[in-house]
């Protein structure tokens, strides 16, 4: 049994296609991704004092659960907005925008956000918190993983 000319040259060039953008797809993914640690990463670095940990839950979800020791509080939804939330972050690292920051929220979503936006004003050295403080798909994140939270202490 024999294909005709026609349907061989067609799947030849859907095969030639599929070849030529598997790769272009893989570099927009990795464009988009955000550069991620894990909650015993980022607990260990903090501690190391290695990373300034920020939190961007909103004042109720730091009241609620408590912040990771020595994470400093800075609400992404800031009153200010965005140009707020950037001024208020780059008071905290003295202006140098390499200093390394990891950003955690409730489930990894918030602090990809703050990731992205900083990186975009410059920041060379930001990541987000995968799992985030409460878990999510990607975890069970900082609270039930055991690590330690303290009192919002500017709450």
């Amino acid at each position: 049994m024999t294909l005709p000319v026609r349907l061989l040259t067609r799947r030849a060039l859907l095969l030639a296609a599929t070849a030529l953008l598997l790769p272009i797809s893989a570099v927009r993914a990795q464009q988009g991704a955000v550069p991620e640690i894990t909650p015993a990463e980022a607990q260990a670095k903090a501690k190391a004092g290695k990373i300034t940990l920020i939190d961007v839950r909103t004042p109720e979800e730091w009241r609620e659960t408590g912040v990771a020791p020595g994470a400093t509080p800075i609400n992404l939804y800031h009153p200010g907005g965005a140009e707020g939330f950037v001024k208020e972050v780059v008071a905290r690292v003295g202006g140098k925008r390499d200093t390394p920051i990891a950003f955690i929220c409730r489930s990894g979503n918030r602090s990809g956000q703050a990731q992205r936006l900083l990186a975009a004003q410059g920041f060379t050295n930001v990541y987000s918190v995968r799992e985030g403080m409460s878990g999510s798909a990607a975890g069970p994140g900082w609270i039930r993983s055991g690590l330690p939270v303290e009192a919002c202490k500017v709450c």
